[in-house]
């Protein structure tokens, strides 16, 4: 609070990586306390799955949003999450709409890459191999292309749109960039704001989605991939 010259946090977002060590309740009930006291207007979770999520929320702590995965490959919210935030009136703030930048014009139509530079391009390579193979996921790319050049927009734009079009979400992290490409990534994210999916697209986009494995089988649910088995 100091360093940002506030008194109120906007909003605290609580991550706990261990179920199995269960005082994560009892850190909640200290962070209510400095809620009651105005020092966050609003609590918040960060890849919490939905049934601890609940938990959570019922014993009366009231969660307005849980950050987790969520992109047109990654769509495991949609089986349990959503629908619970629905009934909680929470909503979902959602990372990894762009695969780590896989979700770009840049990638279409290259091959099965080798390195990487980041932690992050592993990370969403990964979810790609686990979601199908390179193979399945250029012909989303062409897929999210055809998509794009119809309503003049880019493989990114039609990423995002997707996401903050699915029910309860809140609103999309897209990750920022610096100096003139920075300026350029802002003007393009803008788009995302001058048109809609129809139902021709949703389908278009589906029929590549509907080929590639179950996550929530493969993974399990929200923040899985993030816990030990």
């Amino acid at each position: 609070m100091k360093r940002m010259d506030t008194t109120q946090l906007d909003l605290l977002q609580f991550h706990w990586w261990e179920y199995g060590y269960p005082y994560y309740m009892d850190a909640l009930q200290y962070l209510q306390e400095i809620q009651q006291d105005g020092g966050i207007r609003h609590l918040a979770l960060t890849n919490f799955d939905t049934k601890h999520m609940n938990e959570i929320y019922d014993s009366g702590i009231k969660i307005v949003s849980n950050q987790v995965q969520y992109s047109l490959l990654d769509q495991r919210p949609n089986v349990l999450m959503a629908p619970a935030m629905l009934e909680r009136n929470m909503q979902i703030l959602a990372y990894g709409t762009l695969l780590g930048g896989f979700f770009s014009d840049n990638w279409k139509g290259k091959d099965d890459p080798k390195g990487f530079e980041t932690v992050s391009q592993q990370k969403y390579y990964n979810m790609i191999r686990a979601w199908g193979d390179w193979a399945l996921f250029q012909q989303l790319l062409l897929a999210m292309e055809k998509v794009g050049k119809k309503h003049e927009v880019s493989i990114s734009n039609v990423a995002v749109r997707w996401v903050l079009e699915q029910p309860a979400v809140g609103g999309a992290i897209v990750g920022c960039r610096f100096g003139l490409k920075g300026k350029e990534h802002a003007e393009d994210n803008k788009r995302v704001f001058s048109f809609k999916l129809d139902e021709e697209d949703k389908m278009a986009l589906q029929a590549v989605t509907s080929k590639a494995r179950d996550l929530m089988k493969v993974i399990g649910d929200c923040g899985a991939e993030y816990r030990r088995a």
